[in-house]
């Protein structure tokens, strides 16, 4: 099956009796240019594609996981519907480096025994869940053991990560997300290399681990995340009233770098210290 044919992708769909769900955010790429700009990005931070190991998160009918697969990589895919993920090894061919894993995405990273910060993965490449995709990212930032991550998210999310200080569309997960990543938007992909065709436009994202704040304790990266978080939960206020005693400002909390709030990750945590 040609899986950027939507005629066949269509037919297919209607011979296993599948309906996409949109609360899942079943949105399958069906553009040929599009898919391989995305697999290009994926691996280009990958210094070995070749052998290289990929995570792919919400893979569908495997677009993606195809073309990862014809660059030599090995996949290991997770994917929630029970359908697709019973059906995606077999209709790939039953490849011997690709493996499948029937799992709720953010239950499964929640569990994954790999540790901080060595991954079994080389890169993730992934056209994420739209429902979903925010939530997943924030949990492997804060993660951050995978070297490499390319997503294809809604362009308003793709905004949100790569936003910097000042930014109107700077939030918690830009923040989070660049304390230990370069986040670059590589390209805009329109509705229309969709199908179902979504709402809203997309964007390719790369997020490059950096070694920046490598030495940051466990503790210091505890104070940042709940720091920022609250901080953004009142993100109209100044960070003067939100944190009155600990902070003295009349800066909003997307107003600040991600230097400043690491500054004041550590003052916090060593003032807790003493």
């Amino acid at each position: 099956m040609n899986l950027t044919s939507p005629s066949q992708v269509k037919a297919w769909c209607i011979e296993n009796g599948f309906h996409p769900n949109r609360v899942l955010g079943q949105n399958f790429l069906i553009d040929r240019n599009a898919l391989e700009a995305i697999v290009d990005a994926g691996l280009a931070g990958v210094k070995t594609p070749a052998g290289a190991s990929v995570l792919e998160i919400g893979p569908g009918l495997g677009v993606l996981t195809e073309e990862i697969l014809k660059r030599g990589c090995s996949v290991t895919a997770v994917e929630k519907d029970p359908v697709l993920a019973a059906r995606l090894a077999e209709s790939l061919g039953n490849p011997p480096n690709l493996s499948v894993v029937e799992a709720d995405a953010l239950d499964w990273i929640s569990r994954s025994p790999f540790p901080v910060p060595r991954s079994p993965f080389d890169a993730m490449v992934s056209n994420l869940p739209y429902q979903a995709g925010t939530r997943i990212l924030l949990e492997l930032v804060q993660r951050h053991d995978i070297p490499s991550m390319t997503v294809l998210v809604q362009t308003e999310v793709a905004e949100r990560l790569a936003a910097k200080e000042g930014s109107k569309t700077r939030g918690l997960a830009g923040v989070w997300a660049q304390l230990d990543y370069d986040v670059k938007i590589v390209r805009k992909v329109a509705a229309s290399c969709f199908w179902p065709r979504p709402e809203i436009g997309s964007s390719v994202v790369t997020l490059t681990r950096h070694d920046r704040n490598v030495a940051l304790s466990a503790k210091e990266r505890g104070v940042f995340h709940r720091l920022t978080k609250k901080a953004f939960e009142h993100r109209r206020k100044q960070l003067g009233s939100i944190f009155k005693d600990l902070i003295q400002s009349s800066l909003r909390a997307e107003e600040l770098t991600n230097e400043e709030w690491i500054n004041l990750s550590k003052g916090i945590a060593e003032n807790e210290d003493a």
